[in-house]
């Protein structure tokens, strides 16, 4: 009720402005209606890892050889262009702002799922180096909206990140999930909820994601989920959110 009333005095003190075009913006949101209806959305994919392909309802091949530690993967997008450049902009360019449009986003469509929402929200954590570098982990601040907006305990402190690790991106497939081994630790904080969702901004391979999937299960979590704005269409998931 208070994010509400909070959210439409910003809408009035501040009229939303469309973050790609500078055309006014539309239902609250930065983003003009021509925009929205512009984005890269999904369609079909994986029902496990949410890799783009060809028909809806199917598990991909890698999926199918070697199933991820996490249950399922919801995004409401491809991570291609225009969406791209508004998660630059937050994640490398210091726009804090735009956490609100991609928290938006991902509300919007997080709502219309069927099915029970999770007790607890993990953000992935950034090792303090990086922290310190950027300043600020995205996908906390994307997660902030979504608690507002869903009403969802948010846990940024359940997980750290002990080591630093190269990108995910700049290895091969094999050196991925050897990468993250011993990245995360959780807290002893007692046992977890039996559901549990992986907040991250995209999902590339999904081993960020496996790896903490697997930590979760240990710990008690009997259902993980993997929550992204976007899907790249990378190969299989054992691995970057």
């Amino acid at each position: 009720m208070v994010y509400n009333w909070l959210n439409r005095l910003q809408d009035a003190l501040f009229p939303p402005r469309c973050r790609l075009c500078g055309a006014p913006g539309a239902a609250g949101r930065d983003l003009c209606p021509g925009c929205h209806a512009d984005l890269p959305w999904l369609g079909a994919a994986c029902v496990r890892c949410a890799l783009p392909l060809p028909a809806a309802g199917q598990l991909c091949g890698h999926c199918q050889r070697q199933p991820p530690a996490f249950d399922r993967v919801i995004a409401p997008f491809r991570y291609a262009a225009p969406l791209d450049h508004l998660v630059q902009r937050l994640k490398f360019h210091q726009d804090l702002a735009m956490a609100r449009l991609l928290g938006q986003l991902l509300a919007e469509h997080l709502a219309r799922q069927p099915g029970p929402r999770p007790a607890l929200l993990l953000p992935v954590p950034l090792h303090r180096r990086r922290l310190a570098e950027r300043g600020y982990n995205q996908s906390l601040e994307i997660g902030r909206v979504l608690r507002a907006r869903l009403d969802i305990p948010l846990a940024p402190a359940l997980a750290r990140r002990v080591r630093h690790t190269e990108a995910q991106t700049t290895l091969p497939a094999r050196g991925r999930r050897g990468n993250l081994r011993g990245a995360f630790r959780l807290a002893a904080a007692g046992p977890l909820p039996a559901h549990v969702a992986i907040l991250d901004d995209v999902l590339t391979t999904g081993s960020t994601a496996g790896e903490l999937a697997r930590l979760l299960r240990a710990a008690g979590a009997r259902q993980v989920e993997v929550w992204v704005l976007a899907r790249a269409a990378g190969r299989g998931t054992g691995a970057e959110l």
